[in-house]
């Protein structure tokens, strides 16, 4: 009979061989639940969490854990994408994984990696990219030129084992707490699991019609991808490109650099060198990463022609929304409109109608959109405005239980 090593006092344990403890577990929920309290997994696993924990807890300790099935399903905004959707119980998983390694990460991120970090995001991208412009143009006033680039099929070309094996590395220099060894063995779990073996797939297989090859996981390269709507996922993403952050600033000596998750931007003063760089990034992202340029995505203009970055038009002096976001807003009007024209919409129906307005709402609130907000909402049926008003100068729906017309007069006059 083979001695289980955690079967022994934890005293007697050699160095990281330690266990993952009931508190780290119990951040790891509440965190994750935060966002996830309504939908069916996380009802169904608070309804004795504390239990579920324990055993979940016990499963990962005694080297039994393994990810339960995923939901796979499609969103066609704002562009269309494959989701994998994992089991609560491993969300919360994912979230003790990041909880642990986020402050290592941090320390080793650069400051102009946007994606997926506390007080960073595509609003703050936008405006440092806006700085760069202006600071290397000395306020519009010399040339200066941006190099755009992007990751062709990046998710799903991802290579697991590259991964892994930095990751390792990273976590026997940084991470020093007793459950080191423990700790790694669930990175691999995670890391190595393939969610496209016994998925349950939402909605139809028609719906993946129109999806390129190098989009969805059922199509990428072996041993490659990582699953689009786990948090462990993004975080990843961005450990991966950690080298080629550091490889433009250090190497390449680019001060005016900025990247989110495989969008990425170079401004510089001289044309002629960012054109020479194009192939240099390709060939460390092929060597270092086994990742590849996007060949339809390569941008190189002066700063003057605007630069569509995040969902945004940078322009000198000004930040403009893009038009895919201006026409995606529109297209969600025209979906409640015709959800009113139906019947009178349900609970269900009215808390997407909130979340859906309230999100375009969100990201047009930061640019100079506010008479575009209201001649676009005046579009939008006389049921929504009669049960609902908006605050904040037409920049969030809220309901009322009686009617508000009235309310809503101001603006349309």
């Amino acid at each position: 009979m083979q001695l289980n090593l955690f079967d022994k006092p934890t005293n007697e344990l050699p160095a990281g061989n330690g266990k993952i403890t009931a508190e780290a577990l119990f951040e790891a929920y509440f965190t994750c639940r935060k966002n996830k309290r309504n939908t069916y997994n996380a009802l169904a696993f608070e309804l004795d969490y504390e239990h579920n924990l324990i055993e979940l807890l016990i499963k990962i300790n005694n080297h039994e854990y393994k990810p339960r099935r995923s939901i796979a399903f499609i969103v066609d905004k704002p562009v269309k994408r494959e989701i994998f959707a994992a089991d609560f119980r491993d969300r919360v998983v994912h979230h003790l994984i990041i909880n642990k390694l986020n402050p290592f990460f941090e320390r080793e991120f650069i400051y102009d990696n946007y994606s997926c970090r506390v007080g960073k995001g595509t609003h703050f991208g936008i405006g440092r990219a806006d700085t760069f412009i202006r600071k290397c143009s000395e306020n519009y006033k010399s040339d200066c030129y941006i190099l755009k680039l992007d990751i062709q099929g990046f998710f799903m070309h991802i290579n697991r084992q590259i991964l892994f094996d930095r990751l390792q590395q990273f976590i026997r220099n940084k991470y020093q707490e007793n459950d080191m060894l423990l700790f790694t063995e669930l990175c691999r779990i995670v890391i190595f699991n393939d969610p496209t073996k016994n998925c349950i797939i939402k909605g139809r297989k028609k719906d993946w019609e129109g999806l390129p090859d190098n989009k969805s996981l059922f199509h990428s390269p072996a041993s490659c991808g990582l699953p689009i709507g786990n948090l462990t996922s993004q975080i990843f993403a961005n450990f991966y490109m950690n080298s080629l952050d550091h490889f433009v600033k250090s190497k390449l000596g680019i001060r005016y650099y900025g990247r989110y998750v495989d969008d990425f931007i170079l401004v510089h003063k001289d044309k002629d060198y960012l054109t020479s760089l194009i192939t240099v990034i390709a060939e460390f992202l092929q060597s270092d990463l086994q990742l590849t340029l996007h060949p339809k995505k390569i941008l190189l203009q002066h700063y003057n022609k605007g630069l569509q970055f995040l969902g945004s038009v940078i322009k000198p002096g000004r930040i403009c929304v893009a038009n895919r976001t201006k026409s995606n807003f529109y297209t969600a009007i025209q979906k409640q409109n015709a959800i009113v024209r139906k019947g009178k919409p349900d609970k269900s129906q009215q808390a997407h109608f909130l979340s859906s307005m309230n999100s375009y709402l969100g990201i047009m609130k930061h640019y100079e959109t506010y008479r575009l907000r209201k001649k676009m909402l005046t579009r939008l049926s006389a049921w929504w405005l009669n049960y609902a008003y908006i605050s904040g100068g037409i920049a969030k729906f809220v309901f009322k239980r009686k009617p508000v017309r009235k309310a809503w007069l101001k603006y349309y006059q």
